[in-house]
């Protein structure tokens, strides 16, 4: 199977910004303009996340989700503020491929059997924030509501049962790599990789196309998800995906080609 790369849009406002471990987030650009922009270059996918939407206590820009889903062809997942079965439809409706839950799913996890029934287990990604603490057994412990409130579950056991409950993916980011640009948690992916058999998605510290190599590598990632490394001002060198499936495909990783 090829390897995907995921173009990952943190938006606030109706902008995306880009932040470092969640915080000191930096304006960007308008998520549809780009959506269109990576779309060209021959990303895979693009999942945009509305970071604030669950602590804010609001659903997600629904009206940012159609402009961006009518400038692109290509998946397309939406997370953020999505609290009910009507919440995940009205994402649907407005042009998304795929649903991300995350800070709703650790609340009423039932929303993840519901929402599989409903739409289809490869609709539901759960998305998780995960933290190093040597008080769980895995080393980790799941956050939500942007990373700020802890949750006392174990990280592992977390995406275990959400397995469990029917999501057909899950994205595993660490809060400490994201967007520090050194690297994704290896440790932290093995041990994902080792727990489930659904299809995984590496997320926070990619600052270099070795980076995506090593996860790609050394872990059983399906997909690493890319921010900082397309247009992050905190980087001295931006890649276009092109550069990146170049560099990957030399390397010998089964990657989906660009024209």
């Amino acid at each position: 199977m090829a390897k995907r790369l995921i173009a990952c849009f943190d938006t606030i406002n109706g902008r995306i910004t880009k932040g470092y471990k969640f915080e000191d987030n930096i304006d960007i650009a308008l998520p549809e303009e780009m959506a269109e922009k990576m779309c060209k270059l021959q990303i895979d996918e693009i999942i945009i996340f509305d970071v604030t939407a669950s602590n804010e206590k609001r659903k997600t820009d629904f009206e940012m989700v159609r402009r961006v889903a009518k400038c692109i062809t290509i998946p397309f997942i939406v997370g953020g503020g999505l609290k009910t079965l009507d919440d995940l439809q009205e994402a649907i409706n407005a042009g998304a491929n795929k649903i991300s839950v995350d800070s709703m799913a650790v609340r009423n996890p039932e929303i993840i059997r519901e929402g599989a029934k409903a739409f289809g287990s490869e609709k539901i990604v759960l998305s998780t924030q995960v933290k190093k603490d040597e008080n769980f057994a895995s080393g980790y412990q799941v956050y939500i509501d942007g990373a700020r409130t802890a949750t006392r579950l174990d990280a592992i056991e977390w995406i275990k049962r959400a397995e469990e409950l029917g999501a057909g993916e899950i994205c595993v980011n660490s809060i400490e790599n994201d967007g520090a640009a050194s690297g994704y948690d290896l440790e932290l992916m093995k041990k994902a990789g080792a727990a489930v058999k659904i299809p995984l998605i590496a997320s926070g510290g990619a600052g270099k196309p070795e980076h995506i190599y090593d996860v790609f590598t050394q872990t059983n990632a399906d997909a690493a998800i890319i921010s900082s490394m397309l247009y992050s001002p905190r980087l001295e060198k931006n890649y276009t995906p092109q550069e990146l499936k170049t560099f990957l495909a030399e390397k010998g990783v089964a990657i989906n080609p660009y024209i």
